[in-house]
């Protein structure tokens, strides 16, 4: 009886000729931008675990698009909306104690006499005494701030430098506390409001640097430009400024008007010095 087997030869002839099909087949769905699956799947080029907050999180799944679709157009970018409060409640009261940003900062200013600070942060308050330490800068450094003068050079020391005097972060009950040790009631509605400077201590309060005030949210203040007012502000009780009143409906508020606690028709202002010049109102 006959053998139904191809000789070997005919078998690889064919085999051949399939692979080489297969071959075309393959070239022709990777031309018309077809994906070809394979057996073994590799990440991306590039691909990284991401984490966010501690916890690993997933990469987005790539978005397919037929290739006969036109690539979707950037639509513009709107600037993003200003941080008028930050959300979440704020702690009360801390643990009393303190932390020191430990890094000492640049002399601000140009010329005058040199006046050092420290930064502290109340632990238990939820806040970074660096972060704080930044934010201090920034408000402290300008354009605007009370270095512009020419008079007068500010520093950020570290914890076992000679200072003047050190700007406090403290929760409500500790601000009150400290202001209230110097004479100075800080309470509205019976509860520690604003922020205050004793001698020798600039104490901003946490509530305030949280939250702002109602009018000045209602203003469109951002917070940080509130941060760099109340700064500013105490700071300059420090350096021997008083309060002073709003010159006149529709103008910048002074830096030294309690714009905590009203605007009285002037707008919200955070810097002592506008357009290189010392800007004040009438005192109070």
């Amino acid at each position: 009886m006959p053998s139904s087997r191809r000789p070997r030869a005919a078998r690889s002839t064919s085999l051949a000729r399939r692979w080489r099909t297969a071959v075309v087949v393959c070239a022709f769905l990777a031309a018309a931008g077809v994906g070809v699956g394979v057996a073994l799947r590799l990440p991306p080029a590039g691909a990284k675990e991401l984490v966010a907050d501690g916890f690993a999180a997933q990469p987005p799944a790539p978005t397919t698009v037929p290739s006969s679709a036109a690539p979707p157009s950037a639509a513009p970018s709107s600037p993003a909306a200003p941080v008028l409060a930050l959300p979440g409640p704020v702690p009360a009261h801390g643990r009393g104690g303190f932390s020191y940003d430990e890094r000492p900062g640049g002399v601000l200013g140009r010329a005058g006499v040199l006046r050092r600070f420290r930064v502290a942060v109340e632990d238990g308050s939820g806040e970074q005494a660096r972060a704080f330490g930044d934010a201090v800068q920034r408000a402290l450094a300008g354009p605007g701030s009370w270095v512009d003068g020419g008079r007068l050079r500010l520093q950020r020391v570290a914890p076992g430098t000679r200072y003047d005097f050190t700007i406090y972060l403290a929760t409500r009950d500790t601000a009150g506390r400290l202001c209230g040790a110097g004479g100075i009631d800080i309470r509205k509605g019976g509860v520690p409001y604003t922020s205050c400077r004793v001698p020798g201590k600039v104490v901003i309060n946490l509530d305030r640097w949280r939250t702002s005030a109602p009018h000045l949210v209602a203003a469109r203040m951002p917070l940080d430009t509130y941060r760099l007012y109340v700064v500013n502000h105490e700071v300059g009780h420090q350096l021997g400024h008083h309060h002073e009143a709003c010159p006149n409906a529709g103008r910048p508020a002074p830096v030294m008007q309690q714009q905590t606690l009203f605007l009285d028709g002037c707008r919200p202002n955070p810097w002592p010095y506008l357009g290189g010049k010392r800007y004040t109102g009438p005192s109070r």
